[in-house]
């Protein structure tokens, strides 16, 4: 498969879409509050690990020319360079 040329801006917006609609409901559980959930943007398949690299190669292996976006489980940003994550209780 052939992957489409697709801006930064767009892959984060369609990674979002594919989160808020069909991927948070699934993932938000105590347990996995802090994870890094990675989504192939193109096929909406995704996975979680704490740091997101685990999930990363495990979608890689499955799709190279994949699209990635990484989203951390139940909070507004991914990393802080202050230290400080905002929760994020939608």
């Amino acid at each position: 498969m052939q992957s489409i040329l697709l801006s930064r801006e767009e892959v984060g917006r369609r990674a979002k879409e594919l989160y808020e609609n069909s991927i948070r409901q699934q993932v938000e559980r105590e347990e996995n509050i802090g994870k890094m959930v990675i989504i192939d943007i193109e096929t909406g398949e995704y996975a979680i690990d704490k740091t997101g690299l685990e999930s990363a190669r495990y979608l890689r292996n499955k799709n190279p020319l994949a699209r990635l976006f990484g989203i951390r489980i139940g909070y507004k940003v991914a990393v802080s360079f202050s230290g400080d994550m905002e929760r994020d209780y939608r």
